[in-house]
């Protein structure tokens, strides 16, 4: 993030105690201060996810999203965005620096502050904004803002010691995980705390840009400085720039696909001119997958308008399939098919480098409900595949309950399916995301960085089901 360089009116001085004079507030009559409408958004927002369990993206849509949000100009959306991933990705470790700072707890009605101030600890300790505009904003919050006035002199006493002490406060939470702690404790006891605490690590990298290219991966890798990864994708360099102003883009040779997320199309065997499903299709970067390699495509979606975006994207890249909006719980076609693929709704917990609000918006009973939802989805979708034929089920998280638990119960009630195994040998470099079962497990802690490009891909699982006829 770039240094926030607006220059901001000059604050008469506040000690700790209270005594100084009081700033006067925007409300009253004063000219507000460039960027607080950026801070207070961020705030509000902040707010919604962590106490009211509001997914963060659809509170950042330029149309619908939060109203404070988009009466932002451009620049400061991106400050916003850029504030509010980063105090989620970090937020128990601001929280313990806070826990520190403060002492006392803050009151109940204090919650308003509380994000106050983690909004500025952000800025502080992990962005590239000048301490004293953070400091100065957040006092300034504090005093317009009917809730928290009284609190405005602890506000500037304990951001300001934040910044001058931040060094030692980094240090001291290194190790303080970045996961929340129910989810933690669940990952120590799948992978074991060495593998969780890699994957905790990898949630601090930054997100990487993978593609997908219909042909030539290493010609396009050439042509962008990337990077071919195991699964074929094409991994960009950081900063590589807007991606529809890249090469290839308009003539739709590529588009953008995490790396994880291409695996379980490619799962099956050839599609040359089979009748292929892809269930829960939108936004259809596993649609357009089918399509190149020579399906016959149905593309399923209950929603019109991610429907919309699907068909666009396969305008774009010139290839086709049939659009069905449907409940695909509810999906009884005239004919089966040869293969499908259901990639699940799911708790999200994979992809949690790219949407750290995720943790923060679900909880354990969350994904076992969700874990429900996939087992009836996928009873369902078997019964609409020929005998004979295939089907690849996969989701984004990390929580076998969604995924190698169910799928065996799934399994022993239908004794004419069967796991077909994905062989290593046919995957280097991803041998130690196959299981012995021969499911692909993915996690953020694998595909580590190199020396020009970001580590990682999101937690994915997949499985390959085969119908005995």
């Amino acid at each position: 993030m770039n240094d926030d360089r607006t220059k901001h009116r000059a604050h008469p001085k506040r000690n700790a105690g209270g005594r100084g004079p009081k700033a006067p507030a925007a409300d009253a009559g004063y000219p507000e201060k460039p960027g607080l409408r950026a801070r207070q958004a961020a705030a509000k927002i902040l707010a919604a996810v962590v106490d009211r369990r509001t997914p963060l993206d659809g509170m950042l849509d330029f149309e619908n999203g939060n109203p404070a949000y988009r009466q932002l100009n451009d620049a400061d959306r991106a400050l916003v965005r850029a504030i509010l991933n980063t105090a989620l990705r970090h937020l128990p470790r601001i929280d313990a620096i806070m826990d520190t700072l403060v002492g006392t707890p803050l009151p109940e009605g204090a919650r308003a502050l509380h994000h106050v101030l983690t909004v500025a600890a952000a800025q502080i300790l992990y962005l590239d904004v000048p301490d004293h505009s953070a400091v100065d904003l957040a006092v300034e919050q504090a005093q317009i803002d009917p809730r928290n006035r009284r609190f405005a002199s602890l506000t500037n006493a304990v951001l300001r010691r934040l910044a001058r002490e931040k060094a030692s406060h980094l240090t001291a939470t290194r190790t303080v995980p970045v996961i929340p702690p129910w989810f933690h404790e669940r990952l120590v006891g799948i992978y074991g705390r060495e593998h969780t605490a890699r994957i905790n690590d990898a949630l601090l990298e930054p997100s990487t840009i993978d593609l997908t290219v219909k042909s030539d991966p290493d010609g396009w890798a050439a042509r962008f400085g990337g990077l071919v990864l195991p699964t074929g994708s094409v991994r960009l360099p950081v900063a590589s720039g807007a991606i529809p102003a890249l090469e290839g883009f308009e003539a739709g040779e590529w588009w953008v696909q995490d790396a994880a997320a291409s695996l379980p199309a490619k799962l099956f065997r050839d599609l040359a001119g089979k009748r292929v499903a892809d269930l829960c299709a939108a936004p259809g970067g596993k649609t357009a997958q089918l399509a190149a390699a020579g399906a016959v495509v149905t593309a399923l979606d209950q929603s019109a308008n991610r429907l919309k975006r699907l068909a666009g994207n396969l305008e774009r890249l010139g290839l086709s399939a049939t659009v069905v909006e449907a409940n695909m719980a509810d999906y009884r076609p005239e004919d089966l098919f040869d293969a499908v693929l259901l990639d699940a709704p799911c708790s999200s917990t994979g992809t949690i480098r790219r949407h750290p609000d995720v943790l923060w918006t679900k909880g354990p009973e969350d994904i076992e409900k969700l874990a429900r939802l996939q087992e009836r989805l996928l009873r369902h979708a078997l019964t609409l595949v020929k005998p004979g034929g295939e089907l690849v089920f996969s989701n984004c998280s990390l929580d076998p309950i969604e995924g190698e638990e169910m799928i065996t119960r799934v399994l022993t009630d239908n004794p004419a399916w069967r796991i077909d195994p994905v062989d290593p040998a046919e995957w280097p470099g991803l041998e130690t995301a196959i299981s012995p079962r021969g499911e692909f497990r993915t996690t953020p802690a694998m595909l580590p960085a190199t020396e020009t490009h970001a580590g990682g891909v999101d937690g994915f699982y997949a499985v390959r089901l085969s119908h005995g006829g």
